[in-house]
């Protein structure tokens, strides 16, 4: 309980300072804040080009296209995967 109390505090206030960890396929990694767009931060946070990228918001995966520009404050969650769909 304690835990979710503590991450809804993580979402409502966004961590200090200019660098800020976001976790990234189960991996914390440490960005700059603020805006990005999502194929220049997936370089950032070493996630091939040629796979997508979901941000993790209220346990919703929002798929997010390259073009897509995001606000990183800290504590954000991402996951990515291969593309779905495609030729069979």
């Amino acid at each position: 309980m304690q835990e979710q109390t503590q991450q809804r505090n993580d979402k409502d206030h966004p961590q200090p300072g200019p660098n800020v960890t976001v976790t990234v396929d189960t991996k914390p990694k440490v960005v700059h804040r603020g805006s990005w767009i999502v194929a220049e931060f997936k370089k950032e946070v070493g996630v091939d080009e040629t796979r997508e990228l979901d941000q993790v918001i209220d346990g919703e995966f929002k798929p997010l296209d390259d073009k897509d520009r995001i606000t990183i404050k800290g504590g954000d969650v991402f996951v990515s995967h291969v593309p779905k769909g495609g030729s069979s």
